[in-house]
């Protein structure tokens, strides 16, 4: 399916705006897109249906190119320069039936020169003579680059002594293929066979497979030239069909130059693998500050974790609010060495994506949020932790014997009253029976003591092997540590992948409109050695 060129630029320039203000490209990238050259042959003048070939004589200096204009038209409508062989204006040559009020606004009509004719066999023509571009007035310069983009062929003029100018060289290498081309060697009757000879192999190094070269003589000279045979081709290539063919090679040669900038901004953005080792620079990079926390937290760690073992009724009784209120330490734990460290990984981490040829600034707004929630995630982390550790001290087996010996504290000194009561009970019934003494003073110092002792042993244990308040707050605040650690780095995890989605995308959207560009369209360029010219004047 073929696109239209305007459609295409459209969306680019779409795909620029959001990218731009998503980050992915820089403001001198998304310009370059969002910078077309919308001038072209057929915006030159206001037609309907069918417009003239624009034809433009273009070369330096003195080589002739108003002097040949003037024979093309039969009179003197260009300045041949005398005292100074240079033109300073453009001229334009064209049938009186030809528009042009409708120029752009940089090629103002009161600026050029304009000549008509009633010559049918040229109403299809538009004939412009340009300034020389190697002129030393820069004015010149100008005009000929704003003219270029609305010329179909260039018939590019030389003669023996300045066809190897190295600027109009330079000009013909820039502007090549945007145009179809014909050459003259003017002023023949002062040349050489070996000079067109040189010229042709010239042109053969700059992509012209068989390059169309005339030999004219302009001036008072009856030295027999090609000028007539100029004239036949142009006359030749003013018809519909070759106006066409070179509006259709024109928009694909656009939408050409549009692809490789879209190919050149797929560089920018890098590989979709790129992101998977960011994963791994992330990974190491983290586990490298981690140890460095956890060597600095040692103090600090200690330090609250006393301090919890000193206030654990009030952290436990009141809100976290109220807590933390009344809790100068608890956000000592993540304090600005910490979170100086942290910055300085996930910085570390922006400078290795970075010499992964990757765009930074969408991972770097995004890495924004958790530059500011990490030390909420510590605190957060840390003091859930400490309330369960401090709630339960110990661990399950701990617990499960002191909860035993709970249970002993009260069985034991009821069973030994028990036992105590059963004697005196016993004790007394036998008495009566046996005319025995009654239970001695003996009996009531050893029950005592048995009664004593069956409370005393567990709450002796009890008191031993109570918990470290101080012991299960230091527990509790490093498994909150350890929480807090993996949160964060799961937090930027969460945040690569969701960049490396949004980077699939754009990298997707950007595709498409470059395969969109090279879609054809039906041109098809004309083989060298048919019967159209237009093959030779065209680099291949």
């Amino acid at each position: 399916m073929a696109y239209d060129y305007s459609e295409l630029v459209e969306k680019t320039k779409r795909w620029a705006e959001q990218a731009l203000s998503a980050g992915w490209i820089s403001t001198e990238t998304a310009q370059t897109l969002c910078d077309f050259d919308a001038r072209t042959p057929e915006a030159l003048f206001n037609h309907n249906g069918s417009r003239p070939l624009i034809v433009a004589f273009m070369g330096g200096t003195g080589v002739g190119k108003s002097s040949l204009l003037n024979r093309l038209a039969g009179k003197a409508i260009a300045k041949a320069g005398i005292e100074r062989p240079t033109s300073r204006e453009v001229t334009l040559f064209h049938h009186r039936d030809v528009a042009i009020q409708h120029l752009p606004e940089k090629l103002p009509i009161e600026k050029i020169i304009i000549a008509q004719h009633d010559d049918a066999a040229k109403k299809n023509i538009v004939w412009i003579d340009m300034p020389d571009f190697d002129s030393t007035e820069q004015s010149n310069k100008a005009q000929v680059f704003e003219w270029l983009p609305h010329i179909d062929v260039l018939i590019y003029v030389v003669s023996p002594e300045r066809y190897r100018d190295e600027k109009a060289w330079r000009l013909l290498l820039s502007e090549g293929n945007r145009h179809a081309w014909l050459f003259v060697l003017n002023q023949w009757d002062r040349g050489q066979q070996a000079q067109y000879e040189d010229f042709k192999q010239q042109l053969g190094k700059a992509g012209f497979v068989e390059p169309i070269i005339f030999k004219t003589v302009c001036g008072e000279s009856s030295y027999p030239d090609e000028f007539a045979a100029l004239q036949s081709t142009i006359l030749s290539l003013s018809n519909k069909n070759v106006v066409a063919e070179l509006e259709q090679r024109g928009t694909q040669i656009r939408k050409d130059e549009l692809r490789q900038k879209l190919q050149a901004i797929q560089q920018i953005l890098g590989s979709h693998s790129a992101f998977k080792k960011a994963e791994e620079k992330w990974q190491i990079q983290w586990h490298s500050t981690a140890n460095q926390l956890q060597q600095g937290f040692a103090w600090p760690i200690q330090k609250l974790a006393a301090y919890y073992a000193d206030h654990a009724a009030d952290l436990i009784g009141n809100s976290a609010d109220g807590a933390n209120r009344s809790n100068p330490s608890a956000n000592a734990l993540w304090d600005d060495w910490a979170q100086a460290r942290f910055g300085d990984a996930l910085d570390e981490f922006i400078v290795k994506v970075d010499e992964l040829g990757l765009p930074v600034t969408p991972l770097k707004n995004q890495l924004a949020a958790v530059r500011t929630k990490a030390p909420k995630i510590v605190q957060t982390q840390s003091e859930l932790y400490v309330r369960q550790a401090l709630a339960n001290p110990g661990n399950v087996l701990h617990r499960s014997f002191l909860k035993f010996i709970r249970f002993c504290e009260i069985i034991l000194p009821l069973a030994a009253i028990s036992w105590v009561g059963y004697q005196v009970f016993v004790g007394y019934y036998d008495s009566n029976t046996t005319h025995d003494h009654y239970l001695g003073v003996d009996f009531a110092v050893h029950s005592g003591l048995l009664i004593l002792i069956s409370w005393l042993i567990p709450w002796f244990i009890l008191k031993k092997l109570k918990p470290s308040l101080e012991k299960s707050a230091l527990r509790g605040i490093n498994k909150g540590l350890d929480v807090a650690v993996n949160m964060i780095d799961s937090e930027v995890l969460k945040i690569i992948e969701t960049v490396t989605g949004l980077h699939t995308a754009q990298l997707k959207q950007i595709t498409q409109i470059a395969e969109e560009c090279s879609a054809g369209d039906g041109y098809k360029p004309a083989k060298t050695g048919s019967d159209n010219p237009l093959a030779r004047m065209l680099i291949s």
